[in-house]
C-alpha cells in the first residue's frame, strides 16, 4: 500500500498521505491548520473564497490549498509571507463589508471570521464606510433565520441543500457586491435537515429560531454524547447552560453522521429538562407514598425480587443505555423473564447524498442493544404477560394510559424505576428516581451494531442514580462490596460476564466513536440458550 501514498513537506513537516489528497487535508496530518471558509470536508470544494491560499514551491502563483491535490516531493509553505498577506487581504475585503454587530450576534465565541481576523487580519482597515444595504433577518423557514449583512458568500449552505441534501432551493442571487444567499420563490428551508446549514455557517448569517439570544458560547459546556432521537446514533455534542441543556449539534463521526444530524434529533432535548421529575425513593404505605433513603428502598427492591418466584416482565425505555438494560435483565435472572423495549415509530427521512444516513423509522437509539441483551420489540405481547408476572419491572418507558391501566390490575409486584412517576401507577411498591441520558454515563447500539458512548452532560437531579447503579447495588447483596460497579465503566464490563458479545471490551476500546460489535451472533445465540 506504499505505492498508494504520497510523500508532501508542509511548514518543514513531513507527512505520507493517499493519492489525491487536497493539501489541506495533508496539512491536518501535519498538525496544521490552513484557514478556510467555502471549503468543508463533507461538501464539493467551489475554491470561492480565496482564504486557503498556500505557497507550493515551483507553482507560479499561490494555490488553493482545497482543491490542489498532493504531489509526490511537493513541497508547500502554509505561512509563508506570500501566503499571510493574501489571507489578510481577503480577511481585510470580508471585513469591508461586515457589519461590527458582535455584541448581538449568537455566532461571537465561535465565528471563524472573528477567530482569523484576531489570528492574522490587519489591525485596522483603509475604509470608513460600510457599503451593503441588505434588510437586516429574513425568514428562511421554521427554524432558520438568514441575516445577509453577516454573509460572507461562502457557499456551504448552497452546497449543502444541493449537493447532500438534493433539495436545490438555496442560490446565490446578484453578483458582486450585491450578491446575496436567495430562496426560491414559494420555498422554504422546512427539509428534514436543513438544520445543517445554521452549523455550517462559518459567521451568523444563519441562524437558528430556537437558540437564538438563549446563551453566549463562551456560557456553554460542551458535552460528547450521542443522538437518543432514533436506531442511526448520531455523534452528538449536548450544549448546556447552568445545567440547563439549550441545544444539541452534530458531532464528526464518519462511519456514522459524517457532519451533519436531522432536524428531528437537533429539536428532541426538551424532556432533558423536565422540571416533573421523582427526586428521592419513594416507597408504599398504605394507599400512599413516602419518601426514604437509599439503603432502605434498595434493601426493598431485594426484598421484592428475593421473595417472589414465577414469571417477571420488565417494560423498558428504547433509550435506556445498555448497562442499564444489562444489569436489571441479569437482576431478574431466577424468574422467567420477558422483556421488551418500548420502540416509537414514525417516518423515515434519508439524507439523500450520504448513503447509509437517515432519520430511522424506529425511533428508539438502543433497540439493537436491547435485542442483543434479549428484549423483544413486541410490547403488546409482554403487556399481555403481565397479568401472571410475580414482578413487573418499568425501566422509564413512557407507558399509555392503556399500558397504565394493565399495570393497575396486574396482581404482580409493581416497580417503578424512572424519571417522573405518572399517575396511573399509584399501585407500584417501589419508585427509584433515575437519571435521564444526559445525566449520565452510558452506551448505545446503533442499527450497525456500532456500540458508542455518551457523557454526562448536566447534574443529576435530587438523589436520582442510574438504572445501572441500582440493579449492580441489588446484585452485589447487602453492605460494603467490592463486586457493585460504581461507575458505567464497571457496569459496561460486567455486561462481558453474561453476554459473549461484551467481554473483553471497554471504554478505552470505544473511544469517542464508537467500536463495531463483529461477534454479534455469538451473542444471540447466548441470549437464546
Amino acid at each position: 500500500m506504499a505505492d498508494d501514498l504520497v510523500n508532501v513537506t508542509i511548514d518543514g513537516m513531513q507527512v505520507a498521505v493517499p493519492k489525491g489528497t487536497p493539501i489541506i487535508e495533508a496539512a491536518k496530518q501535519a498538525g496544521i491548520l490552513v484557514p478556510h471558509y467555502c471549503y468543508h470536508p463533507s461538501l464539493p470544494s467551489p475554491a470561492v473564497c480565496r482564504m486557503c491560499l498556500v505557497e507550493v514551491e515551483k507553482a507560479p502563483k499561490l494555490m488553493p490549498a482545497c482543491v490542489t491535490t498532493v504531489a509526490e516531493g511537493q513541497v508547500v509553505h502554509v505561512n509563508s509571507p506570500g501566503a499571510q498577506k493574501a489571507r489578510e487581504g481577503v480577511l481585510e475585503f470580508l471585513l469591508i463589508n461586515h457589519p461590527l454587530d458582535c455584541p448581538i450576534c449568537d455566532q461571537a465565541g465561535e465565528c471563524e471570521l472573528q477567530n482569523y481576523v484576531f489570528q492574522e487580519g490587519r489591525a485596522g482597515t483603509r475604509y470608513a464606510e460600510y457599503a451593503k444595504r441588505y434588510s437586516p433577518v429574513e425568514d428562511f423557514g421554521p427554524d432558520i433565520l438568514y441575516v445577509p449583512n453577516r454573509c460572507i458568500l461562502c457557499t456551504r449552505c448552497v452546497r449543502f441543500m444541493e449537493d447532500v441534501a438534493d433539495t436545490p432551493v438555496l442560490n446565490v442571487s446578484e453578483r458582486g457586491d450585491r450578491a446575496y444567499i436567495g430562496i426560491s420563490p414559494d420555498e422554504q428551508l422546512d427539509h428534514a435537515w436543513s438544520g445543517n446549514v445554521v452549523d455550517l455557517c462559518p459567521v451568523g448569517s444563519l441562524l437558528s429560531k430556537d437558540f437564538l439570544h438563549k446563551a453566549r458560547a463562551w456560557d456553554l459546556d460542551k458535552t460528547a454524547s450521542v443522538c437518543p432521537g432514533c436506531t442511526q446514533g448520531c455523534n452528538i455534542s449536548i450544549d448546556t447552560r447552568d445545567d440547563v441543556v439549550v441545544r444539541l449539534r452534530p458531532r464528526p463521526n464518519l462511519e456514522v453522521n459524517r457532519h451533519f444530524i436531522c432536524d428531528y434529533g437537533r429539536m428532541n432535548y426538551r424532556w432533558m429538562n423536565r422540571g416533573d421529575r421523582i427526586e428521592a425513593p419513594l416507597v408504599r404505605d398504605g394507599a400512599r407514598h413516602i419518601a426514604t433513603d437509599w439503603d432502605t428502598a434498595l434493601a426493598r427492591l431485594d426484598q421484592i425480587v428475593r421473595g417472589a418466584s414465577g414469571s417477571a416482565v420488565i417494560l423498558a425505555s428504547g433509550r435506556a443505555s445498555t448497562e442499564s438494560l444489562g444489569l436489571v435483565r441479569r437482576l431478574l435472572d431466577r424468574f422467567d423473564v420477558t422483556a421488551a423495549v418500548q420502540v416509537p415509530l414514525g417516518e423515515e427521512a434519508p439524507l439523500a447524498r450520504v448513503p447509509n444516513l437517515a432519520l430511522r423509522r424506529e425511533r428508539a437509539p438502543n433497540l439493537a442493544g436491547a435485542e442483543l441483551l434479549g428484549y423483544t420489540p413486541h410490547w403488546e405481547a409482554a403487556m399481555r404477560e403481565v397479568l401472571g408476572a410475580a414482578v413487573v419491572v418499568v425501566l422509564d418507558a413512557d407507558l399509555s394510559e392503556l399500558d397504565e391501566a394493565a399495570l393497575a390490575a396486574a396482581p404482580g409486584m409493581l416497580v417503578v424505576l424512572g424519571t417522573t412517576f405518572a399517575d396511573g401507577l399509584r399501585n407500584a411498591e417501589l419508585v427509584l428516581p433515575l437519571t435521564n441520558m444526559a445525566e449520565e454515563n452510558g452506551t448505545y447500539i446503533n442499527r450497525d451494531l456500532r456500540i458508542q458512548r455518551y457523557q454526562q452532560a448536566k447534574s443529576q437531579p435530587g438523589m436520582a442514580r442510574p438504572a445501572w447503579w441500582v440493579a449492580g447495588e441489588v446484585l452485589a447483596g447487602p453492605g460494603p462490596s467490592p463486586s457493585a460497579p460504581s461507575t458505567a465503566a464497571e457496569a459496561f464490563e460486567l455486561l462481558g460476564e453474561r453476554w459473549p458479545v461484551f467481554a473483553g471490551l471497554t471504554y478505552r476500546d470505544l473511544g469517542y466513536t464508537g467500536a463495531r460489535l463483529d461477534r454479534a451472533e455469538p451473542a444471540r445465540a447466548a441470549v437464546a440458550r
